[in-house]
């Protein structure tokens, strides 16, 4: 049933991409109607959806959602054979055909109104977490979280909880950073892999959910 509704998912995306790509749309309408694509898992608005496993993406920069979309394409994320959002995501980015659609979705999404989307674990030790945060992450996502597109480091006061605590299992395990072409995922990696358990990675996530958004 689940492969059914991905097939048919995949379809739609297929077909919109084929549509946006046809004629000489203006680029502000064939973004809009590529990001239809992406609707389904992040939501109309851009929110996510805890369900799906996918992540708020309204607001993100352009950059960081064109590397990622560019690894999805690529093959450099979402490859590894227990991701299964990553699955999920990787036929999408690359039902984006023409050459310029992922930079037009990618400059789509960074205009949409980001939110900030309300702590769904029960906050952890904020205190500890401050701690970490302020010893591995600020160097890279920055003393308020706000990222750094030098080195490659999205904003993250806005996502969702459970999908960052999702992200840095992921790190830990290997199933995202390990591509030997995913420069900004190995450091990511090595960052994830001093963190000794899941409740270090509820503090610091905690502590992310109290910054200024």
């Amino acid at each position: 049933m689940l492969n059914k509704a991905y097939a048919a998912l995949i379809g739609a995306a297929l077909s919109a991409a084929f549509v946006a790509g046809c004629g000489t749309q203006p680029a502000a309408e064939r973004s809009s109607q590529l990001y239809e694509t992406c609707m389904p898992c992040h939501g109309s608005s851009g929110e996510g959806n805890l369900a799906l496993r996918a992540p708020a993406i309204a607001g993100l920069p352009k950059w960081y959602v064109l590397a990622q979309l560019e690894k999805f394409k690529k093959g450099v994320r979402g490859a590894h054979p227990d991701d299964m959002e990553g699955h999920r995501m990787r036929p999408m980015a690359r039902s984006l055909l023409g050459p310029n659609d992922p930079e037009l979705v990618a400059d789509h999404v960074s205009k949409m109104r980001a939110v900030w989307e309300k702590p769904d674990f029960a906050m952890a030790d904020t205190s500890a977490g401050g701690t970490t945060y302020r010893g591995l992450c600020v160097t890279c996502h920055g003393e308020g979280g706000e990222g750094n597109e030098a080195l490659g480091a999205p904003p993250i006061t806005r996502q969702h909880d459970w999908y960052m605590v999702a992200q840095l299992r992921k790190f830990q395990s290997g199933m995202r950073g390990s591509n030997p072409d995913d420069i900004t995922g190995a450091q990511m990696r090595a960052m994830s892999l001093t963190l000794a358990d899941s409740v270090a990675m509820h503090d610091v996530v905690s502590y992310v959910k109290t910054l200024p958004h």
